[in-house]
């Protein structure tokens, strides 16, 4: 079979599938908290690939660990032992509730392998009916056939026949709903501590702490998604920390391994104990150059000196977000988040805002409810941190009836 030369007048977007809107703006390389485009300017990241690259673009120890690691040995199969592997497993069992660790190589992945393990773990506690998972309305969980039934949006669950069955949504924060719903089937309950996607949505402590009361009531398990949550995005290595309250079983990905392709499942010792061989596997979870990858990073992040600078840099970036929405409150309306998961809600069309913040040279993500999310690298400057409020300003002003001449600082003056 002869394969046709590409014709030269044609886009190459056109081969790939049309699932995204892509902005016309491709990068060439990056270096801490900036892009470079393909049109020469240099773009201040508050997106991360999604709250991806907590560590920034091309982080040296990550690179060296790459290349140490790429020179020896990439991939093998999990029907051997794997050093790499067990060495972060323990680590993050050491830094976590958890006492067992699933690799996989995404978030949905990861997500999956939670729900298989709230469902086995009631399968081998002698209850197979108690196979149904609650989850709260506007969460996201994945773009798989189970992950979207779990989060039960119709514009995700459109054209792809019945939804997986064995999920129960309830309106966020309806607690007498969430009550009412829970019962003999009931297996899990699978939270987003801060709802990412739907608008920067959190759940408080308190709500936490009632949703594990009850799961103790009735027998059911605790599932945090902390696929974009975690990793220190919120100011702790995962935000269940913040809360005190520990889950049964919690998904990571996206900063795991800042950008490499890697998640994981963490579970208790008892939750865990029913995934027995041949139950789950993976052929590229858990291979020798994710796992080298990952370990750096949780070394990296983990560590409380660090996390404490997330949280000092991440309450300058904050107020300074606050006083922007004072200063222009015909745009911007509320801030929202936790760490450097933040969000401002508008009161213009997102859509507009995240053009003007590229036309400034930010990089932002649209979330629902009107808010721009902001993800900036948990490695963000003081001056960066600035920067991007100044560029902010620039939006604010481009956007507002009326031109005003004031001056935002990640300090908190106007």
């Amino acid at each position: 079979m002869t394969v046709p030369a590409p014709a030269g007048d044609i886009d190459s977007s056109d081969h790939l599938f049309a699932c995204f809107r892509r902005a016309d703006l491709a990068f060439t390389h990056g270096e801490g908290a900036w892009l470079t485009g393909n049109d020469g300017v240099r773009y201040l990241d508050f997106a991360t690939g999604i709250a991806v690259t907590g560590l920034g673009h091309s982080h040296p120890i990550i690179l060296d660990e790459l290349n140490r690691q790429g020179g020896k040995l990439w991939h093998v199969s999990n029907a051997f032992r794997i050093p790499e592997q067990e060495a972060l497993a323990r680590l993050l069992c050491q830094r976590t509730f958890a006492d067992r660790v699933f690799f996989n190589n995404s978030g949905a992945e990861a997500i999956e392998t939670a729900i298989k393990t709230a469902r086995r773990y009631q399968f081998v506690s002698g209850q197979p009916e108690r196979y149904r998972i609650l989850t709260f309305e506007g969460a996201f969980h994945g773009r798989t056939l189970a992950t979207i039934a779990a989060g039960g949006r119709e514009k995700y669950l459109e054209g792809f026949g019945p939804p997986s069955p064995g999920f129960d949504v309830i309106p966020f924060g309806d607690f007498d709903a969430f009550e009412a719903a829970c019962g003999h089937e009931t297996a899990a309950v699978l939270l987003e501590p801060i709802q990412g996607e739907s608008g920067i949505r959190k759940l408080s402590a308190q709500d936490i702490a009632r949703i594990r009361d009850l799961c103790d009531r009735i027998g059911a398990l605790l599932i945090f998604d902390e696929v974009q949550t975690g990793v220190g995005r919120t100011g702790h290595l995962f935000a269940y920390q913040d809360s005190g309250i520990a889950p049964d079983i919690l998904a990571a990905a996206k900063g795991l391994g800042n950008g490499f392709p890697v998640a994981a499942c963490l579970a208790s010792e008892k939750t865990a104990a029913g995934m027995t061989p041949g139950t789950h596997g993976s052929t590229f979870g858990g291979n020798p150059l994710a796992m080298a990858i990952a370990h750096k990073v949780i070394e990296i992040i983990a560590d409380e000196a660090f996390l404490e600078d997330v949280r000092r840099r991440s309450a300058r970036l904050f107020a300074g977000l606050e006083k922007l929405a004072a200063a222009y409150g015909d745009v911007f309306t509320e801030v929202r988040g936790e760490g450097f998961l933040l969000g401002l809600r508008c009161a213009v069309p997102v859509e507009l805002v995240v053009t003007a913040a590229r036309a400034n040279g930010l990089l932002s993500v649209i979330a629902g409810d009107n808010v721009l999310r902001l993800l900036p690298p948990l490695v963000l400057s003081e001056a960066e941190i600035d920067e991007g409020l100044a560029r902010l300003q620039k939006v604010g002003r481009s956007l507002t009836r009326t031109d005003r001449n004031t001056s935002v600082e990640g300090n908190g003056h106007v």
